[in-house]
């Protein structure tokens, strides 16, 4: 894969045999994101789970304490008297069954996180071909299928990211974006390790984490030491 000359530029400041410490890794990150946009910083997690085992499988959420520097669009599926619920707490879309053919047949599709009151999962369930493969689908463990909509909402505006193995066994997160301030990006950083060092599954054997590396969209990636989880 050819990089442009500002990549090129840029990974020249990233030594590719040094493992950094987060500090360091964070300060790296911000000086090679040259893109005119601001760029989104993503941590990816190599993990030593067989995503296979359904006692492997890693998934859950974290609050990030200095949110991801995203507006994220929120869609609640509820009924009665959780349908004013959730239009009060902020959700800019609430409804139903009239929102499935919207869905299935249109293939809208602007929204980012999908939330469901534990009543309405008999309908979401029908969207799972559509709302699975995208990672949309809402889920108990990650707190989007809760009777609490207001606080789902608010987690989720305030900087809530779910975290979950893809087929390789990697973990794949946003940790803000590149106009954080490296302590921001620290403390978020530190957050959502935290929560997935706790979501080590019992029966794992060997090691868990075998690989973090920061990233920024358009920059290089950064190795993070492992040491210390």
């Amino acid at each position: 894969m050819k990089h442009g000359k500002k990549y090129n530029e840029s990974a020249k400041l990233v030594d590719r045999a040094t493992f950094y410490e987060i500090e360091e890794a964070v300060s790296l990150v911000k000086k090679t994101a040259t893109a005119k946009f601001d760029e989104t910083v993503e941590l990816h997690i190599r993990t030593g789970c067989d995503g296979r085992h359904a006692d492997q499988q890693i998934r859950g959420a974290v609050v990030l304490p200095n949110g991801t520097g995203k507006t994220v669009k929120v869609l609640v599926f509820a009924k009665g008297d959780k349908v004013a619920e959730a239009e009060a707490a902020g959700a800019d879309y609430v409804g139903g069954e009239e929102l499935i053919p919207k869905i299935q047949n249109d293939g809208w599709l602007d929204f980012d996180v999908v939330v469901a009151t534990p009543d309405m999962m008999g309908v979401v369930g029908r969207l799972g071909k559509v709302l699975g493969p995208k990672g949309l689908m809402p889920n108990p463990k990650a707190g989007t299928v809760t009777m609490d909509v207001t606080k789902a909402i608010n987690d989720i505006k305030a900087g809530k990211i779910e975290y979950r193995l893809d087929k390789t066994n990697i973990i794949h997160c946003p940790v803000g974006k590149a106009s954080f301030t490296e302590e921001q990006l620290g403390q978020n950083i530190n957050a959502l390790l935290e929560a997935i060092v706790k979501a080590k599954p019992s029966t794992l054997k060997g090691q868990y984490l075998k690989s973090i590396t920061l990233t920024s969209t358009m920059g290089p990636g950064v190795k993070v030491s492992v040491a210390k989880f």
